[in-house]
């Protein structure tokens, strides 16, 4: 008995030195990551300008405002930091967020009627990555110049909303789903139904105000650079950044480092080129990992949402 007692002991003690090593080497993992992380300059010259220029990257699809306006405020309170290159590689996302984003950009900048809000206006460029559709372009817009690669896809200015009718699915499964309501229109867009004229009426004519609401905030900041009418651009067509340029939709075709010393001369910084990338720093610890994997989650929660629900898009 005495020698199968001291052997569960040593199994267990083992057990327990494992875990133990286990959560010390995520623990060291995390802090040696951060450490590498906290070095955000992403010039190596020895003598770059001490005057900064924020990097603040938008990257997937927009479901939330909240990260990208954080550091967009992070850098608009720097005194370092003299412009913005916002880097986009996005398809789009729900309205709301999309349009929250371009107002604090104008904000931050001084553009239209948020010039006298901001008393020390800022700067921003746009530099878009792979694509930059729909909300994507949405918020590049509201920036002072658009840089893109000629193989980014970009444009894909129009507004989509997506129902299921599952009706006849559900009549083969002998399932008959019960709705309560109090309001007319109410159930619209409910998968045990189709939508009548009227409704699908109705859900026309505010699809279309939102798709107003795009093509004039996109014309207001870019309407003496696009060479057509705005509703030639405005159908939901996407283009190469080539075709962009030859349309006025963006302004140069060069990638993130020239358009950040195209903005780094505009302001006449002495030094080379500083380009100091904007990140919501996070303590090193297993609470952050908990977090990492809740944004995860999140980021995945987002995906399914915006390919799944009805929620109105720019996408």
């Amino acid at each position: 008995m005495s020698k199968s007692k001291s052997k569960d002991r040593a199994v267990i003690g083992l057990m327990a030195m494992v875990a133990v090593f286990f959560v010390v080497l995520i623990l060291f993992s995390a802090y040696t990551v951060t450490i590498f992380k906290g070095n955000n300059d992403l010039a190596s010259s020895s003598k770059k300008s001490k005057d900064k220029i924020a990097l603040i990257e938008v990257e997937g699809v927009i479901m939330d405002a909240k990260k990208t306006i954080q550091l967009l405020h992070r850098a608009e309170a720097d005194e370092s930091v003299k412009g913005i290159i916002l880097r986009v590689n996005s398809p789009g996302g729900a309205v709301a967020p999309t349009q929250e984003i371009y107002q604090e950009i104008l904000r931050i900048r001084g553009a239209g009627s948020y010039a006298e809000v901001t008393k020390n206006p800022k700067p921003i460029y746009a530099s878009f990555s792979s694509i930059a559709a729909s909300g994507g372009y949405y918020i590049g817009a509201a920036t002072e110049k658009i840089c893109s690669s000629p193989g980014t896809l970009t444009g894909s200015i129009g507004v989509i909303m997506q129902f299921v009718d599952l009706s006849e699915l559900y009549k083969f499964a002998m399932v008959n789903p019960q709705t309560i309501k109090a309001g007319r229109y109410k159930d619209i867009g409910q998968p045990n139904r189709s939508m009548t004229k009227e409704e699908r009426a109705l859900m026309t004519e505010m699809t279309l105000d939102v798709h107003k609401q795009f093509k004039d905030d996109v014309a207001a900041q870019r309407s003496e650079r696009i060479t057509v009418e705005i509703d030639e651009v405005a159908q939901g067509q996407v283009f190469s950044g080539a075709q962009a340029k030859k349309l006025g939709l963006v302004d140069d075709l060069v990638g993130l480092w020239p358009c950040a010393r195209q903005l780094h001369a505009k302001l006449e910084l002495e030094g080379d080129l500083n380009l100091s990338e904007m990140k919501i720093k996070k303590k090193a610890n297993f609470f952050s990992i908990l977090e990492d994997l809740e944004d995860v989650k999140g980021a995945v929660k987002n995906f399914v949402k915006a390919n799944s629900s009805t929620t109105l898009m720019y996408k």
